[in-house]
């Protein structure tokens, strides 16, 4: 069986969504419920042909969404599954505006297979990747070296989720007993030297408990029986998250299966090449230079612009895409 992708994705101008959502949002005053959050690039079908130009290997694409769908897509396509968040999130969950609480339960998804991949919209394949690059020896690719948690300024919501999810993992794992077993992943020639240097010392002065892992900010290779398994461990914390109508700082997050995969050393060592970048005026030239020369595997744009310069650095991002990826895919019409 192949390996599928799975991608999120919310229209944030449809007034259907804006209605349902308007009546749970009221007291929701954090980063969960901001602009940026829901903000469409337009850049969806630049996503689709990265894809298929770049990882043709793939199984299925399951595209999950609240019901709306994007008028360029060809749901005709025997690659591509529209999954409405009533297809596979228990209906006491629903509806919800939360990714924490799609992510807990994408493992649901009828008809995913047991390797997938998990993507979000704003990160992009831009030049050609093995499937090894995500699944190797039957197992998923990812980066073990161990990583000290280190926030800076405003505390939001993501590091309370990274802070939980690590609290999850020194819970049910023995640091000092999967570093006996799987020294090798955790320090191993995937990685640069100074990492397993950081590791090693880690290993050595902090032998108890996992300090903490990179946070890639990548798409993640995940095992079904990951989620399932974390799941049966700690019902009570997903089931919480999952009833969450937007991120919560009580919530965990897609990293508590990342990080699971990692202590439990069901991972094959790789060091994922992912570019991040918030994308705004200082920093538009800079990202699309990174996209026109396909300088990294993949690349994310995360949102950073104001209201002033969206449509401009909109417009920006499509021309650097058009230049690798001018031919439309088969999942446009």
């Amino acid at each position: 069986m192949g390996i599928d992708f799975v991608i999120l994705w919310v229209d944030g101008n449809d007034p259907k969504w804006q209605s349902e959502k308007s009546k749970y949002d009221s007291n929701v005053n954090d980063d969960s419920n901001s602009v940026s959050r829901y903000r469409d690039w337009g850049l969806l079908p630049y996503w689709f042909r990265g894809v298929e130009k770049f990882t043709p290997w793939v199984n299925k694409i399951h595209f999950v969404t609240w019901g709306h769908i994007p008028e360029f897509l060809n749901t005709e396509n025997p690659k591509l599954n529209i999954v409405n968040h009533k297809d596979f999130i228990p209906n006491e969950y629903l509806p919800t505006f939360s990714s924490h609480a799609i992510e807990m339960n994408i493992h649901r998804i009828p008809g995913l297979t047991d390797k997938f991949v998990y993507f979000n919209d704003d990160t992009f394949v831009v030049r050609y990747m093995d499937e090894k690059a995500f699944f190797s020896e039957g197992l998923p690719c990812t980066y073990g070296g161990e990583e000290p948690m280190v926030f800076k300024g405003d505390t939001g919501i993501w590091q309370h989720a990274a802070v939980n999810a690590m609290g999850v993992i020194n819970t049910h794992f023995d640091k000092k007993e999967q570093v006996k077993n799987f020294k090798k992943k955790y320090i191993s020639s995937s990685y640069r030297w100074r990492d397993n240097v950081r590791t090693f010392v880690l290993e050595k002065l902090f032998p108890d408990n996992f300090l903490g892992f990179k946070n890639l900010h990548a798409p993640a290779a995940y095992l079904k029986k990951t989620f399932e398994e974390v799941w049966e461990k700690e019902c009570d914390l997903l089931n919480k998250t999952s009833f969450h109508k937007f991120r919560s700082a009580d919530d965990v997050n897609q990293w508590v299966m990342l990080w699971w995969q990692i202590a439990s050393g069901n991972f094959s060592p790789y060091n994922t090449d992912n570019l991040v970048c918030s994308v705004n005026e200082n920093t538009s030239e800079f990202v699309c230079s990174a996209i026109k020369n396909q300088s990294n595997d993949m690349i994310c744009v995360n949102d950073g612009a104001d209201e002033n310069s969206f449509q401009y650095l909109s417009e920006e991002l499509k021309s650097a895409f058009q230049t690798i990826l001018s031919e439309k895919s088969s999942f446009e019409k």
